[in-house]
């Protein structure tokens, strides 16, 4: 990789690092130590920890599109001083309402499209795919640090003192995209990162991606019910929340170190769907567990342990889905409504979970993640075996009807590839190829045919 490339992916990586432990830090805490807010009940709990999921969810796929138009930079370090200020009031309120404006103002600065679409720019086709495998270990790594971190921070310096330092965190990413991510002088529409208006209708009417959408959707639902139950369920069972990151600890390295087996036979025997639904399966007998602990800690770990993997299990394999399923050209936007469907989850859970929990105590909120899970089950029954490809985009030069028509005959004429759509006024083609039969080989052919039609690879 160059200098150029390599700065790229480590700064916008930390940025997304950061961005990730200041959203999910305040989880594990929220339920125990909000309640000693001014004004605080379950119900408002349940709204600020939900309020960030539906103010993303409403201004995701617009950013997404603004990014395209103005820029991703400015775009980014605009979403990085709103949650700055968000995090600052969050810190500095006595009450549960300053907490909830807060955390709305976090949540109306989504810069993840942007970051997207802005690597994109600034990394070769070629480095694509290891510029988003390491966003998506970043990811995974800031979230189970994230979940640790939170109670031993709030812990040692408080409720407002965990605000202060996801302040610190924000401001320490915009220093890192102004000083340290390269400026991109030319802005290239790349249909795998950015959001295509024009195509929501193809999105929306496809089955497929319907029902992954529910499925993250109702992962992050549940996840956002059980972290609403799961502090106090530890609690009336005499474990203090001054503990309780152990146990998220211990769980998380556990479940990471069981879930890539699972990733690498699902892929490598070509079995997602049977991963898939065992990955459903565990998440549902979690909550069952979780539904009936009689304040006995070692069936809430156990709860707790399933929990965790099936989480990393479904979170690692729904996005892969749905680069897999949606159609060429459209990923990016594909990916626009999968995260749209997470934050309406991250909504949906923590609101309802609040209200659920005032309702009638912890049990009902499990409750109620049984059900969502139970509903995702049914539904991931009836999904089929996903068509195993990678995508591929080809940069052309301007050229005419004709030369489309026949680069899109050559390239279908190949085994190996199974979907071309070819975008002149993009000077763009986006491939998908078996992912069995994908070699130097391949990709060489591919690029003899585009040679033969005076046209470039990158």
């Amino acid at each position: 990789m160059t200098n150029i490339e390599l700065r790229a992916i480590w700064g916008l990586g930390a940025v997304l690092t950061l961005r990730i432990l200041g959203i999910f830090m305040v989880l594990p805490v929220l339920t125990t130590y909000g309640m000693r807010l001014q004004g605080a009940n379950e119900s408002l709990i349940g709204l600020a920890i939900g309020i960030y999921g539906l103010v993303q969810s409403i201004f995701q796929i617009p950013c997404g599109l603004v990014s395209d138009r103005l820029g991703c930079k400015p775009l980014i370090i605009s979403g990085l001083l709103i949650f700055t200020l968000g995090s600052i009031i969050a810190a500095l309120t006595n009450s549960i309402w300053g907490i909830i404006i807060g955390r709305a103002l976090q949540g109306t600065g989504p810069i993840t499209a942007a970051v997207m679409a802005m690597l994109s720019d600034l990394t070769r086709e070629k480095n694509h795919t290891k510029a988003m495998a390491f966003i998506g270990i970043s990811f995974t790594i800031a979230f189970a640090t994230a979940i640790v971190l939170g109670p031993i921070i709030t812990n040692a310096i408080g409720f407002s003192g965990l605000f202060w330092g996801i302040a610190a965190l924000t401001l320490i990413s915009v220093t890192i995209i102004i000083s340290v991510v390269p400026v991109s002088h030319r802005h290239t529409l790349n249909r795998e990162s950015s959001i295509i208006r024009s195509s929501f209708s193809i999105i929306l009417t496809h089955a497929q991606l319907l029902k992954l959408n529910l499925g993250i959707f109702c992962l992050h639902a549940i996840l956002m019910l059980n972290f609403i139950a799961l502090p106090q369920i530890m609690t009336y069972a005499s474990f203090l929340p001054a503990d309780q990151w152990k146990v998220y600890l211990v769980a998380l390295l556990v479940s990471f170190a069981a879930v890539v087996p699972c990733l690498i036979y699902a892929e490598m025997k070509r079995s997602i769907k049977p991963v898939f639904i065992g990955g459903v399966t565990t998440l549902l007998c979690a909550e069952i567990v979780l539904l009936d602990t009689g304040n006995h800690l070692w069936v809430i770990f156990t709860g707790i342990e399933l929990f965790f993997f099936a989480f990393n299990v479904m979170e690692a394999i729904l996005p892969s889905l749905i680069s897999k399923e949606a159609p060429a050209s459209l990923k990016g936007t594909a990916m626009g409504f999968y995260s749209t469907s997470q934050f309406l989850g991250v909504a949906f859970g923590g609101i309802v979970g609040g209200w659920l929990f005032q309702l009638l105590g912890a049990s009902l909120v499990i409750l109620a993640g049984v059900i969502v899970a139970l509903l995702w089950w049914l539904v991931s029954m009836t999904m089929h075996e996903p068509p195993y490809v990678t995508s591929l985009r080809i940069t052309l030069p301007r050229q005419n009807t004709g030369t489309t028509e026949q680069l899109m005959q050559l390239l279908l004429a190949e085994p190996e590839v199974t979907e071309v759509i070819v975008i002149p006024e993009e000077e763009s083609a986006y491939i998908k190829i078996n992912t069995k039969q994908i070699n130097s080989i391949v990709l060489n052919k591919i690029n003899q045919i585009v040679t033969r039609n005076d046209m470039t690879i990158e």
